[in-house]
């Protein structure tokens, strides 16, 4: 290779053929011998190239093994997480080995392609992992793109590789050969790939982890793989020495110690492998028939072998258990017939606490003293505040002797009177048979009126416990939205559940009004709480689940100024922020712009003086920038001050204006009868014009539907047919109240008697036009129009992908048939608006219409009375 090539002349050079993912005739190292291999059949599909990627050679082995812990040992990938340092895998799997003195490394890969690879989706990998290997300098890349400049692919380079080769050569760990990649990219594709078939070649079945995709599915994939690499041919993981915590396991420490994380962490993915079905545990057996010494079996690569897995334990939780027992132990060992009796009083064996952890036990431990075969009465511990004789049902008393009571009838009910214990008190003499423990009996009033260990709770404590709740939300929306925090869920308290339900339902909220659909807001929020995990670490890593929540997990973060931004992702479409572009790019201009002035300025700067004037005036920048921001801040609230005071200004003069021309209003006469001070319209006109308008309205409403409205003549017959009837029902109401009244009163207040009958005659009108309106729309919904909008609705209805499946089931019916009725509705007021409104405009009835002569109009105002004011005018 020649010594000026660079990874820039790499990544530029013409992509080759690549190495084919079937191949022919893979290679196995024999151990003392690099380059003596043997043959191992080709991978073809099913179980049969499973095994055969799964047989590997011990050197085979330890060369991939070597490789792959280098790689992830490498300065720029070690303080990663598990995506970023998955992809490095598998993209140096994929990767090329050098030909000749051409050192080209480099692979070909689609962002979608490489997502399917680690099980996530292709806006992760392009937002949560190829940016932090290129930044962390692991990775480098290239967009390829065709004659049109479309992109066709993504040239990568991983650096540590080119390193090795470049300076350590072939005697590097990572300087694997052509035959040795292709093998190590067979055994990904056996473990997690996602399958292909080609047109040309034999397909490739999905690898073993292929479905888990989503949270935590790279760690359980890189998990696996570190695994399979550390497991001899017999199947059996190579477990680690030294001292491991007997909660977890010596299973989970290897894991922990291959991933790099916490133990804790560790036996929870290596619970979901035993789940997947290609993790077991198994305990090996003892000359005690105790659980001895823990192991891990890899199942794939045991029956890869040939191997048959003996019967084996799933891996559980790490609650505290007691040992398992032998068949011949007695006392507190005792079998299965004295394990009834231990679990009826309260205690529990490894039998009836098999879903909780198992503690390891060395080969070496030896077992408890035996005991007398009598079994006595066994009452649960009671705990308490620590002092002697609590743990006995006593108050801090000395016990008893063992003589007390003796002298007692065998019944007791004539016992003595003795200071002792409660349980002697009331228990049996020697040789009788217990009633009820007393201890049972002072159970309940111990747990009403203490906590645990009898210690007194404050008040708000049970009410806190009731109201806590381990499941999510009964609300759809909420559980989805908290389903990825639903662990974290479980460990609040009932008043911090609350509080994050209603933090939950106001970020949906401020969700939908920034433009987000209602069906699509608890996804991304719960998107955004996936990922805020996953910067975090994982759920393990969160010590306080109530202020991670409401603090860090579920408040939106923006990047910029713009309000749909959340973490430089667009709330609404989902894309890239271009505003947090924009500020970027500004950022950077500005940066180049001042580093130009200073090469311009001090031309003679070494690079370190260089660096320290660019980041001083760099700093003079922003901070010159934020005087800026403030001072226009503060002119934008000034600005905004000065409008406040206008529109208040404003305000106060329509005000005033309004008043002062109330006033010049409320000295007019009346329109209609000319009394003084009416404001234009006299209570009793007024009343009257309500009730001319609701009948014309009410007859409008009747000829809409029941006559043709191209026939003036039936319109106006129907118009007449509603102004009777509305009039009759006007009189009537009028006629029972004249005859209601007492003789006189009416004479008294003229205008008061007008203003009441008035009133009662619109009351009339008022309580029969809304019949008119629901006869009309009841009518118009038979129409075919309205039929036709019913028939459409329904159809729409029932086709919703949520009742795709069934469509003809009762809720999917029910559902479409509510859906016609309010089109059907819908339609027969749109239709009475529109024959309503074409009446009006035809002009059918306006008062105004019909001409009235002088002649007819003066008789009328002269028959009626004159008031004060224009009776001695008249007079004068």
């Amino acid at each position: 290779m020649s010594a000026l090539a660079t990874p820039a002349t790499v990544m530029d050079n013409a992509f080759g053929d690549r190495f084919s993912n079937s191949v022919g005739e893979a290679a196995v190292m024999i151990p003392g011998q690099r380059k003596s291999l043997r043959s191992v059949p080709a991978f073809g599909s099913g179980d049969a190239g499973l095994d055969d990627a799964l047989r590997l050679g011990r050197g085979m082995r330890l060369r991939l093994r070597a490789a792959v812990l280098t790689l992830l040992a490498d300065p720029s990938i070690a303080g990663l997480k598990d995506a970023p340092k998955l992809a490095a895998v598998v993209l140096y799997a994929k990767s090329r080995a050098p030909k000749g003195e051409k050192n080209d490394n480099q692979t070909s890969i689609w962002g979608s392609e490489l997502g399917r690879w680690m099980g996530m989706k292709e806006s992760t990998v392009h937002h949560r992992v190829l940016p932090v290997l290129r930044s962390s300098g692991a990775l480098r890349t290239r967009v390829v793109t065709d004659a049109k400049g479309h992109p066709t692919g993504l040239d990568c380079l991983v650096m540590p590789l080119w390193n090795a080769r470049k300076g350590g050569g072939a005697a590097h760990p990572l300087a694997l050969s052509q035959t040795e990649l292709a093998v190590l990219l067979r055994l990904i594709e056996a473990l997690f790939g996602h399958g292909w078939t080609p047109e040309d070649r034999e397909p490739t079945p999905p690898g073993l982890l292929a479905g888990r995709t989503g949270k935590g599915a790279a760690t359980d994939r890189l998990g696996l793989l570190l695994m399979v690499l550390n497991t001899r041919a017999s199947g059996w993981l190579q477990l680690c020495g030294g001292s491991v915590k007997a909660k977890e396991g010596r299973g989970a420490a290897t894991l922990a110690r291959l991933l790099r994380c916490s133990p804790s962490g560790a036996r929870k993915v290596l619970a979901r492998l035993t789940e997947a079905g290609v993790v077991a545990r198994q305990r090996k057996e003892t000359a005690t028939r105790m659980r001895g010494r823990g192991r891990v079996m890899l199942l794939p690569v045991a029956r890869a072998y040939g191997r048959t897995p003996a019967p084996v334990e799933a891996v559980q939780g790490s609650r505290a258990v007691f040992s398992q027992r032998p068949d011949g132990a007695v006392g507190d060992h005792a079998p299965a017939d004295v394990a009834g009796a231990l679990e009826a009083s309260g205690i529990q064996g490894a039998e009836a606490a098999r879903e909780t952890a198992d503690r390891e036990r060395p080969d070496g431990a030896e077992l408890h003293t035996d005991h007398a075969p009598v079994v006595a009465p066994v009452v649960p511990p009671q705990l308490s505040l620590g002092f002697s004789g609590a743990g006995r049902g006593a108050e801090g008393r000395r016990p008893e002797r063992v003589c007390v009571r003796e002298d007692q009838t065998v019944d007791g009910e004539d016992a003595v009177a003795v200071t002792g214990s409660p349980v002697a008190e009331d228990g049996p003499l020697r040789g009788e048979k217990p009633k009820k423990s007393p201890v049972d009996e002072r159970v309940g009033q111990r747990a009403s009126g203490a906590g645990s260990g009898g210690q007194p709770r404050a008040a708000g404590w049970e009410k806190a416990q009731q109201q806590r709740r381990v499941g999510l939300p009964a609300d759809l929306r909420l559980r989805v939205a908290l389903g990825p925090v639903s662990w974290l869920w479980k460990r609040l308290s009932g008043w911090q559940q609350d509080q994050v339900e209603a933090a939950t339902k106001a970020e949906l909220a401020q969700l939908a009004g920034l433009g987000v659909a209602p069906e699509g807001a608890p996804r991304l929020l719960a998107d955004r709480l996936t990922n805020r995990l996953e910067e975090t670490g994982g759920e393990a890593m969160v010590t306080r689940p109530y202020g991670w929540l409401v603090r860090r997990g579920l408040p939106q973060r923006r990047a910029c100024s713009h309000r749909k931004c959340d973490d430089g992702i667009r709330l609404d479409t989902g894309e890239d922020c271009e505003n947090c572009a924009n500020v970027l790019h500004l950022r950077r201009a500005r940066r180049a712009r001042i580093a130009a002035e200073v090469e311009a300025q001090l031309p003679g700067l070494d690079d370190r003086e260089r660096r320290r004037v660019l980041e001083e005036r760099l700093r003079e920048a922003s901070a010159l920038e934020a005087e800026d921001l403030m001072w226009r801040r503060q002119q934008a609230r000034e600005e905004q001050d000065r409008r406040a005071a206008a529109r208040a200004g404003a305000a106060a003069l329509a005000e005033a204006e309004r008043q002062a021309a109330a006033a010049v209003l409320r000295v007019l006469p009346c329109e209609e009868c000319g009394q003084e001070q009416a404001a234009r319209l006299c209570e009793v006109c007024g009343y009257r014009r309500q009730t001319e308008a609701l009948t014309a309205e009410a007859g409008l409403v009747e000829a809409a539907w029941s006559a043709d409205l191209d026939d003036s003549k039936a319109v106006a017959a129907v118009l007449d047919h509603v102004r009777e009837t509305l009039q009759v029902a006007a009189r009537r109401a009028v006629d029972d109240f004249l005859e209601s009244a007492e003789p006189g009163e009416l004479d008294a207040d003229p205008l008061g008697t007008a203003s009441v009958l008035a009133f009662g005659a619109l009351q009339a009108v008022q309580s029969l036009a809304p019949e008119y309106r629901r006869r009309a729309l009841e009518m118009l919904g038979l129409t075919e129009e309205a039929e036709a909008e019913a028939r459409r609705a329904f159809r729409a209805e029932q086709g919703r992908h949520w009742f795709r499946h069934n469509p003809v089931g009762a809720d999917a019916i029910a559902a479409a048939t509510k859906a016609a009725d309010a089109a059907r509705e819908r339609t027969a007021q749109f239709l009475l608006a529109a024959r309503v409104e074409r009446l009006r405009e035809q002009a059918v009835v306006r008062p105004e219409a019909v001409a009235v002569w002088w002649t007819g109009r003066l008789p009328v105002l002269a028959a009626r009375p004159l008031d004060g004011a224009a009776a001695g005018a008249v007079i004068a």
